[in-house]
């Protein structure tokens, strides 16, 4: 993105930086600017990253430095960000680093985000799955069923054994589970039942059964989780 401007504001704003309140000069000076060149590079400068006002801004190469140097979080940034960044290829190009870097991000959490993310860029699905596949496999933040179920859909063009691979990764894992964290969690995915994919209660399905064949619970308990497991397919 540095090509995108010259440096005639350069020695203006490095003689800002030895004032104590340099960001809140700078903001002064070049935020509402005339010479969308001095927005530019101040939305490049400002160190404690860029404000809301800029990646708003009327000029969409200003938009893209400030939602590249933003500390933002996704949806935020891709809400303000231009119209025309989101509408042009070729200038979405300028932001595909960072994006790639927000959705590694949104991924690792619950879904919930990056649903809102994907319905203001739709476009974007295939970033995505990418990272679903590619990216760090962390799996401290689990999907919620409901939210996977929506991130499902929205993916259904790019299902196949790869990104099922990967998307059970954030599933609900079973591994620590005792009786009674196994017994609440098939309660409270019951009453979700019918939002949730058949996909995701499949899956849930069969991993209740490997694990109660590593329970070692009492028949009645196992008899009990079989019940509620059962319900999920019906």
């Amino acid at each position: 993105m540095e090509e995108l401007f010259s440096l005639k504001y350069k020695d203006e704003v490095e003689k800002l930086k030895d004032e104590d309140n340099f960001e809140s000069l700078g903001d002064e000076r070049y935020i509402n600017h005339e010479d969308f060149e001095a927005r530019l590079y101040w939305a490049f400068c400002r160190s404690s990253g860029s404000v809301e006002a800029q990646i708003q801004d009327e000029h969409p190469l200003v938009s893209i430095m400030a939602f590249n140097h933003s500390k933002l979080g996704a949806l935020k940034r891709f809400t303000l960000l231009h119209k025309d960044v989101v509408g042009d290829d070729e200038l979405r190009k300028k932001i595909r680093n960072r994006s790639r870097m927000l959705f590694r991000d949104l991924v690792d959490n619950d879904f919930s985000e990056l649903n809102k993310v994907l319905e203001l860029v739709p476009m974007y699905i295939d970033v995505a799955v990418d990272q679903l596949i590619n990216g760090r496999k962390w799996n401290e933040i689990v999907a919620d069923p409901i939210e996977a179920t929506e991130f499902l859909k929205t993916a259904k063009d790019y299902i196949d054994e790869s990104f099922l691979e990967a998307f059970y990764l954030k599933l609900q894992d079973f591994e620590e589970f005792e009786l009674d964290d196994m017994k609440s969690f098939l309660e409270e995915l019951l009453e979700k039942k019918e939002q949730v994919s058949k996909l995701i209660l499949e899956y849930y399905a069969e991993k209740v059964e490997e694990w109660l064949e590593d329970s070692g619970l009492h028949i009645l308990q196992q008899k009990r989780i079989e019940q509620l497991s059962k319900k999920l397919l019906t």
